[in-house]
């Protein structure tokens, strides 16, 4: 099982960035798939999830400025990010719960300029 993540990039405080992870197998049959992301010196942090029955949970952090979503037909989950903060600068990385397995993507470079 591969995801794969893709979207990152150089973004200005207050803009916006779509995160895609794209999985090898259905994402139906992942109980339950996220994000999480890890900035220089800091530890991984969750930042969202959306549930096989598609519901969603934030970190506090992010509640109201990012959306996680999921296109079952492309087998790829989205992070929209608005309002992007200087400390939202991280890798994002995204993962995916099947069976009694965890499956990790590479992560994708966010970079927010204040």
């Amino acid at each position: 099982v591969q995801l794969q993540a893709s979207g990152g990039g150089l973004v200005q405080a207050g803009g916006s960035l779509r995160l895609s992870c794209t999985t090898s197998r259905s994402i139906s049959s992942f109980k339950t798939m996220g994000w999480y992301r890890q900035a220089p010196g800091k530890q991984r942090e969750l930042v969202a999830t959306i549930t096989a029955g598609g519901f969603p949970d934030y970190a506090d952090s992010v509640k109201g400025r990012f959306s996680i979503s999921r296109d079952i037909r492309k087998n790829t989950v989205y992070l929209q990010m608005n309002n992007l903060e200087f400390e939202d600068t991280a890798t994002y990385i995204c993962n995916g719960g099947r069976g009694s397995a965890l499956y990790w993507g590479q992560g994708t470079l966010v970079t927010v300029s204040s």
